[in-house]
């Protein structure tokens, strides 16, 4: 017995057995190529989840089924063409043979999408309103498209099943085409497709019984709603009761997939996949209250990321399967480790939402903090194998999320590593990052990093800055340099950093500077420093202007993150200014005064402040590896086309008594991200 039995009780939907109660549910990988085909990459994505045990999964959210509803702008999988079928029946087979079942979303995405690519289409909607986000015009649907495109549901429905997935999922979620038949905030028609329950009902009824007639009882249809639309002019949660109830007495739905809020503005798109910011499965009374209405089983996803909150959930009956989609990107395997015992060793989901703001970028999904997710058809592995050639000895120098991983590869390889980092705790500047409103999670990055090396036994050695001298006195067979960067506040020197004029975001978030009462946060980089630091003020009580040369503040942080940062700054009255620079600083008495021009008019403008801060990422503490560089056997440098190809160091070849190795990665090479450097780090040592 164990306490997670309620996880591995199999259930089904229709006929189709589900081992356990833990789905991956429908997300847009972007990486269906070759036109939107289910290519290697995908394929391995969705192995690796069936081979770490998932139940079910439902893969590629938003597929198409018309040409008219643009595939390329997400990468999704085409099913308006007869070319998937094997492409399916690959996915399908991969699945398969580990036991996990495949399902896929289908959707026409209506109003919700671009017009401009691919096709040049023109977009639909039961009425000819704008959508927010993609700033979409459209017209309104004709009752001739509407059948054509039922048609086409119906044939994406056929090649699906003749694939061999096990079943496909409705989407009438996040204001695509059916449910924009359904909301009162999309569709004004007054004909027999709109005014009435039943007018608005009548497009998803009828794909729904086409769909079932070209499928038969015995295949599995599932349908994705929302539970409420957050919208003052939207669908309620006792409407989308009611509309469930309406769906599930047809008897033609398997299940209900239920997630909160609506998805066609940027403030409700940030509820549909919850960061960190918010609290555990904030939308489950969602799920819930539709499961009190309906006769088959409720799936519910958001913010599911611990076996305990899924055990929780599943035993209490709030839904039958809970949807743990970020944690399967962030560890494929946390299944197959609740199952042997070591649910320690679950690389968790922070929230961080790298993934999915990627996507809304038009970006391939990655974990930020597992670079082997979706590049497991490149070699990069899950699963660190113990080297069978020689035992060297490992140096890391510098605690951050890039030396953790490679100090943790390098250890699971079996060799001896010594990791050494200057300040007190480990983590770099996810220790600062964690300092921050709303991204104190980011901090299960590191501890799970730390679990990790102590547990394969990794001496570590706090408090102590490394030297030449150290590293020659350790004599390691490589020394990796994870040494990070420094604040580069000193780029203009009329910023007056050497005065003393501006501090770094680092110093606010530190604590080794005080907050300011009137403070301007100058941010060039646009991302999660600025915002955090403008956030951390405002909550100390400062009165604060952000300033950005850029086109918005936090341009460059995604679509599901910025519309939080966003309500926290507003609430806070929290200034933001775009397009002007920081030209320079000066004193005047006791005040700073802030010189700001505009990029495009170069007027000039002052702002009379107490601090300035200064957010203009970074530059590579690098001392070291110069010192370390000559006598290096490598000479520092790192094999590009190797590195790229995911394939062993030529250095690495050589005899262990031709000298040290050294490399360096992260911010100790150049400004990228948390992603980067863990990703570099796999990819140097998974071959040591």
């Amino acid at each position: 017995m164990s306490q997670y039995d309620a996880l591995f009780e199999p259930l089904n939907i229709n006929k189709l057995t589900i081992r356990n109660r833990i789905v991956s549910t429908a997300h847009a990988e972007v990486y269906a190529t070759d036109g939107g085909m289910t290519t290697d990459r995908y394929v391995k994505y969705y192995e690796e989840k069936a081979k770490g045990g998932c139940g079910l999964c439902i893969c590629g959210g938003s597929s198409v089924v018309s040409i008219d509803s643009p595939q390329s702008w997400w990468s999704s999988v085409n099913l308006s063409t007869d070319r998937i079928i094997p492409h399916f029946q690959n996915l399908a087979d991969a699945v398969h043979k580990h036991g996990g079942k495949i399902m896929i979303q289908i959707t026409h995405m209506g109003r919700r999408s671009r017009w401009d690519g691919e096709n040049w289409p023109n977009l639909m909607a039961p009425s000819g309103i704008r959508e927010p986000v993609h700033r979409a015009t459209c017209k309104t649907i004709e009752v001739e498209e509407m059948w054509r495109i039922i048609g086409d549901f119906v044939q994406a429905a056929r090649r699906a099943k003749e694939g061999g997935l096990d079943g496909v999922e409705l989407s009438a979620v996040h204001q695509h085409l059916i449910d924009q038949f359904w909301s009162p905030r999309v569709n004004k028609r007054t004909d027999e497709w709109g005014g009435t329950f039943e007018g608005r009902m009548k497009f998803g009824m009828e794909v729904l019984k086409a769909v079932r007639a070209e499928v038969g009882p015995d295949f599995v249809v599932g349908m994705r709603i929302t539970g409420d639309e957050f919208h003052p002019d939207g669908l309620g949660h006792e409407e989308m009761k009611k509309i469930a109830q309406y769906y599930d007495a047809t008897g033609m739905v398997d299940y209900f997939g239920v997630v909160g809020s609506g998805c066609d503005t940027h403030n409700t798109l940030a509820n549909v996949i919850p960061n960190m910011s918010y609290p555990p499965e904030p939308f489950l009374y969602l799920a819930a209250g539709i499961k009190e209405v309906v006769n088959v089983p409720v799936i519910h996803a958001q913010n599911i990321k611990d076996p305990n909150q899924a055990k929780r959930i599943i035993e209490a009956g709030y839904v039958d399967f809970v949807g743990m989609t970020r944690a399967h990107i962030a560890d494929p395997h946390f299944i197959a480790k609740i199952k042997m015992d070591q649910v320690d060793q679950i690389r968790q989901c922070v929230g961080a939402n790298y993934c999915i703001d990627r996507q809304y970028q038009g970006l391939d999904v990655l974990c930020i903090q597992n670079a082997a997710t979706s590049r497991e058809y490149m070699g990069l592995p899950h699963i660190i194998e113990k080297t069978t050639g020689a035992i060297r000895h490992v140096v890391v120098v510098g605690g951050g999320p890039g030396g953790l991983e490679a100090a943790r590869v390098a250890a699971e390889r079996g060799h001896k590593v010594t990791l050494i980092d200057k300040a007190d705790e480990l983590g770099g500047q996810l220790v600062l990052a964690a300092k921050a409103p709303q991204r104190d999670q980011i901090a299960g990055i590191t501890r799970w990093l730390v679990m990790e090396i102590e547990r394969l036994g990794v001496e570590v050695r706090l408090g102590t800055a490394a030297s030449e001298a150290l590293i020659k006195e350790l004599n390691p067979d490589v020394c990796i340099l994870a040494m990070g960067g420094r604040p580069f506040i000193d780029q203009n020197p009329e910023w007056g950093a050497a005065e003393g004029l501006v501090v770094s975001t680092w110093d606010i978030l530190s604590g080794k500077v005080e907050p300011g009462k009137n403070v301007l946060v100058y941010d060039t980089i646009c991302e999660f420093s600025g915002m955090s630091a403008a956030d951390y003020l405002a909550s100390k009580g400062s009165l604060v202007e952000l300033v950005t040369d850029d086109i918005k503040p936090g341009v460059g942080i995604g679509g599901t993150t910025f519309p939080t940062y966003y309500r926290s700054l507003y609430e806070k009255e929290v200034i933001m200014t775009s397009d002007y620079l920081l030209d320079k600083v000066y004193r005047e008495g006791d005040k700073l005064v802030a010189v700001l021009e505009n990029e495009y008019t170069a007027q000039k403008e002052e702002r009379v402040v107490d601090q300035i801060v200064v957010e203009n990422g970074t530059r590579p503490n690098e001392d070291l590896y110069y010192a370390l560089k000559p006598s290096s056997r490598n000479k520092g440098q790192i094999d590009n086309e190797a590195l790229f190809d995911i394939k062993p160091q030529p250095v690495l070849s050589g005899g262990s008594d031709e000298g040290m190795i050294l490399w360096r990665l992260g911010d100790g090479v150049s400004q990228r991200n948390v992603h980067a450097a863990m990703y570099d780090a796999l990819r140097l040592c998974k071959d040591l």
